[in-house]
């Protein structure tokens, strides 16, 4: 795989699809400018991005390969389920908690849009710990 490089803000014009699966990383920002971010993450299965909320970002998820069960809601204790898989969106408004959780088979590939941006700008993780040791 060609290293992707967060060239961000600068225009950039990037086949999504292919970046996506090609990634090998937890999480690898693929651009990040001043009001958005596209990140590409690959969760291993049975692995999950862990419950989280974001109170000041809006979030788009794509899946590009894999299933995943979602979780999202207002609380913690309010959460709705929803299975989801290849092609599917999951759009999380601001103080939305989240998670996503890979229950294929294989490596779930999805890429993430933030707005506004959320990880500093080339951020690369390459295991869930190395991302959170950073947070």
């Amino acid at each position: 795989m060609t290293n992707i490089i967060d060239n961000g803000p600068a225009p950039v014009v990037v086949n999504i699809e292919t970046a996506t699966l090609e990634n090998e990383n937890y999480r690898t920002t693929l651009w990040t400018g001043y009001n958005l971010q596209s990140t590409l993450m690959a969760i291993q299965p049975g692995h999950d991005i862990g419950l989280e909320v974001h109170e000041t970002h809006d979030q788009f998820l794509r899946i590009e390969q894999g299933q995943a069960t979602v979780v999202m809601g207002a609380s913690k204790e309010q959460l709705q389920t929803w299975q989801a898989s290849d092609g599917f969106a999951i759009f999380v408004p601001a103080g939305s908690w989240h998670n996503l959780t890979n229950t294929g088979q294989d490596i779930l590939k999805v890429y993430s849009i933030y707005a506004p941006p959320q990880h500093p700008h080339g951020t690369v993780h390459v295991t869930k710990e190395d991302a959170e040791k950073a947070e």
